[in-house]
């Protein structure tokens, strides 16, 4: 007979926490690392002007990669050419037609920011915010104060893909802080504190070759927890955690069978902002040929009240 998993409360109770750090009403957290200084000399990283949005395609003939218990978004054109081929078509002066459509989305059933909010455990939200503020929307930590004041800094992509030599990492494989570290060194890249950490595995690619077998047994490879990795996070003052999976982590821990053990380490107790699904392959593979990985990196979700998260497109320049 296998052990139960450990309650949260019991596994992160020695876990460093930013709780009150930015004062009683903050909610965004360790976003606040990120100030004019660091704008500043994020800007000075643009050399080239090359721009790569990384959001990936809402609508993508071959299927949009969402959270198992989630459905991606459904577009639905309302209006178009065939509409005027009705008598009583809306009519304009000077003879104007147009097209207009609606979606129907998941929040965060695409490239996405988390709410600082959007996960908890002991009955408490980042900064220990009651989890009855969620009740009916979020009142406390929602996505609306990071929409609010954007995210702008130096990011370092760290392609995993490429520093362990596959096209993609596995299911459930897992990797260190101190795999990031050999990865930037292998890049000629400084880890700097307050550095936005944009991590590539390809592992979305296994989406398009797989189909509907890619949820099953559904365990994504990423970050594996230990109390070491968390410190870590603490101490180099990380902002923003981005990578190209649904979730930013192993989803289930090899060792604890906890899920999402950092959802909650790093966002609910360090306040560290979670973007995720985004797609790297061009930038991965423009940086994979001038051996540029420090970029500037800019991004304000949708500025949706209460929301627990928000579809982004965010922009890397060079």
């Amino acid at each position: 007979m296998t052990n139960p998993a450990p309650d949260l409360t019991d596994l992160l109770k020695d876990s460093p926490s930013n709780w009150g750090k930015w004062g009683p009403d903050d909610e965004v957290g360790s976003l606040n690392y990120l100030g004019p200084e660091q704008v500043i000399a994020a800007a000075g990283l643009i050399r080239s002007g090359k721009v790569f949005p990384i959001q990936r395609l809402i609508g993508d003939p071959k299927g949009d990669p969402v959270w198992p218990s989630r459905k991606p978004a459904v577009r639905t054109q309302l209006l178009d050419e065939s509409t005027w081929d009705s008598d009583d078509a809306p009519a304009f002066p000077g003879g104007l037609h147009y097209a207009d459509d609606k979606i129907e989305a998941f929040l965060q059933g695409s490239t996405q920011y988390d709410a600082l909010g959007h996960v908890w455990y002991g009955g408490k939200l980042w900064n220990g915010y009651d989890a009855r503020t969620t009740v009916g929307g979020m009142d406390k930590a929602s996505v609306r104060p990071i929409a609010d004041r954007g995210v702008v800094g130096r990011a370092v992509l760290l392609d995993m893909a490429r520093f362990l030599g596959k096209d993609y990492l596995e299911s459930a494989e897992t990797y260190t802080h101190d795999d990031l570290l050999a990865c930037a060194a292998k890049q000629g890249v400084e880890l700097r504190k307050r550095d936005i950490i944009i991590i590539r595995t390809n592992y979305l690619a296994l989406f398009h070759k797989l189909g509907d077998a890619f949820y099953e047994d559904f365990c994504e490879p990423g970050l594996q927890y230990s109390p070491e990795l968390v410190q870590w996070f603490a101490d180099m003052e990380i902002p923003n955690l981005v990578t190209d999976t649904i979730a930013n982590e192993v989803t289930t821990d090899p060792d604890t069978g906890v899920a999402l053990t950092l959802h909650n380490a790093l966002m609910r107790n360090l306040g560290i902002a979670f973007t995720e699904i985004v797609d790297l392959e061009a930038l991965a593979a423009d940086c994979a040929e001038d051996g540029v990985y420090e970029v500037f990196y800019a991004a304000a979700p949708l500025k949706v009240d209460r929301g627990s998260g928000s579809p982004v497109n965010p922009i890397v320049i060079k």
